[in-house]
């Protein structure tokens, strides 16, 4: 807008006096209307160098609008029209797998309580083969949101496994007390639909003692494409010390949101990996061209409870 203001102005001022600068818009309304007069099939007539136009209140709302259709157009970026829907641009197509990531806000008082509630009743529902659905881990905020289990299962089948896993679970009446117990010791809860990305390791058991981060990023609409191009190059970057264990997106829950689950032996171990992570050629210039795709982002450093299949 400045380069197109500043051209503006260089025109003006180069048509001189003001009778010239008057005789410059005349002759370009001239055009101007004879265009949009001829189009509409208005009458016209010229008398002493004077246009005069005959057009209705229709035909003037008309122009109007094309003409700020064609003002408009001049900013307005193109879109290459997408043959494929986001999700099968991203995932494992050859796979279907679906993740479900659920957010408990429990009360301080019990969370003793919940996290044995949750040994109790959730690893049998993980080795259950009537159950579609595997447990891949299950966590409590140690930075962060204090006082929060996090919990992340797969379902390999995708939806159908999901619908599956419900209406089975509506019957057991373990898990129907489990839920009624459980519903006393929170907060809030809240879950999102996930897919996995395609670049990205699937997660898988591992032995511990480790720590989890878990970092959040929710981006503008409409860049999830570009974010996945530069990941898909990036992650090659922090393989080295086996600390990349998933990346997801956003089916549904909040939108245009990406998770990327990372395990560190300690923190020092985490402050070590990342900061190797700027000695590798090309790290840098994924960071510089992320980093405007991101409306927010958060970073939560997890404990896994006992359950957990990721230790």
């Amino acid at each position: 807008m400045r380069a197109l203001r500043y051209y503006t102005a260089t025109w003006w001022s180069h048509l001189g006096t003001a009778p010239a600068r008057c005789s410059c818009l005349v002759k370009m309304a001239t055009g101007v209307l004879q265009r949009v007069s001829s189009s509409l099939g208005q009458g016209r007539a010229r008398s002493a160098g004077h246009l005069v136009v005959w057009s209705r209140g229709v035909a003037t709302s008309n122009s109007k609008k094309r003409e700020d259709s064609w003002f408009k157009s001049l900013f307005v970026r193109k879109v290459d029209p997408r043959k494929d829907a986001h999700s099968n641009l991203l995932t494992k197509n050859e796979e279907s797998n679906l993740y479900k990531i659920q957010f408990h806000n429990v009360k301080p008082e019990c969370l003793d309580a919940y996290n044995k509630l949750c040994e109790d009743v959730l690893p049998s529902i993980h080795a259950d083969k009537y159950y579609p659905c595997e447990l891949v881990g299950t966590w409590n905020t140690w930075y962060g949101e204090q006082d929060q289990a996090v919990h992340l299962w797969r379902y390999r089948g995708g939806y159908p496994a999901l619908t599956e896993v419900m209406n089975k679970l509506r019957q057991n009446k373990e898990f129907t007390e489990y839920r009624k117990e459980r519903g006393k010791m929170l907060l809030s809860r809240r879950n999102q639909l996930l897919l996995e990305f395609s670049f990205w390791n699937e997660p898988v058991p591992r032995e511990g003692p480790n720590i989890y981060e878990l970092r959040s990023y929710q981006l503008r609409p409409g860049t999830m494409i570009e974010w996945g191009n530069y990941w898909a190059r990036a992650i090659g970057y922090r393989q080295h010390n086996r600390e990349a264990v998933g990346g997801f997106f956003s089916q549904i829950g909040n939108l245009y949101m990406v998770h990327h689950l990372w395990a560190y032996k300690d923190l020092q171990s985490r402050e070590d990996t990342r900061n190797g992570a700027w000695q590798e050629e090309g790290w840098h210039e994924v960071v510089y061209y992320t980093v405007p795709l991101i409306q927010h982002m958060d970073s939560r450093i997890m404990i896994p409870t006992k359950a957990s299949p990721l230790q």
